[in-house]
């Protein structure tokens, strides 16, 4: 039941909730452009727009660039492109309106590359919109696990060796284990602000305290 309720796939889900709050940001920052809008999507999903009710809506072209092999959808105004974060080469500068990016910078595993990913959605996006969940937030988003992100890492080796945390299953080995931990790393506000000093940020709260940052432009 606990995970279910953070399981942003599913409409009814406390974590989709705080999506569609968080979208409404998103909407004030596109009010009032010229249609149709053109959005670039790094890490993200069909689903994710689907719930937004922009899949299928002409007046946005929606570009999801991922890791991952393209997904060919059936709406008609989204397409798939196979891709690096910190790499949008692919893409002319200021070619997209709004470039949009949902909890994917804490997963670029080091401070270079996270760079990279800023500078390139600053390069192709006349605007953007990039959310990270906050270090400080008590309750670590990944793992489902209180403060494990300020355990010492060999207790949280050990932890992802031990039990399936979260959305992982158990690891076999120290090195899968230090690779998961590489890959999710929350940020602080003071880095996000770094990676894009010219942005507004956004708190997000939860419980008077601050869940996740949005630096937008």
């Amino acid at each position: 039941m606990f995970r279910k309720s953070l399981d942003n796939t599913r409409q009814s889900s406390l974590a989709n909730k705080f999506r569609q709050k968080r979208f409404k940001h998103f909407n004030e920052l596109i009010k009032g452009l010229p249609v149709p809008i053109k959005i670039l999507d790094v890490g993200g999903t069909e689903n994710f727009w689907k719930q937004m009710g922009l899949a299928g809506n002409d007046n946005f072209r929606i570009t999801i660039l991922n890791i991952n092999e393209p997904i060919y959808s059936a709406k008609a105004n989204m397409i798939f492109v196979k891709g690096d974060a910190s790499d949008l080469s692919n893409f002319p500068d200021k070619s997209f309106d709004i470039v949009f990016s949902n909890s994917v910078i804490e997963h670029i595993p080091d401070t270079q590359n996270r760079v990279r990913m800023a500078e390139e959605i600053k390069r192709v996006g006349l605007k953007y919109f990039v959310q990270t969940p906050n270090y400080y937030f008590p309750f670590e988003p990944h793992f489902l696990f209180p403060f494990f992100q300020f355990f010492p890492q060999f207790f949280k080796i050990t932890l992802l060796k031990s039990f399936n945390m979260g959305w992982f299953k158990k690891c076999k080995d120290n090195r899968e284990a230090y690779v998961l931990l590489k890959e999710n790393q929350l940020l602080r506000l003071n880095e996000l602000k770094k990676y894009f000093p010219d942005s507004r940020i956004i708190k997000e709260r939860f419980l008077f305290m601050n869940k996740s940052f949005i630096a937008v432009k």
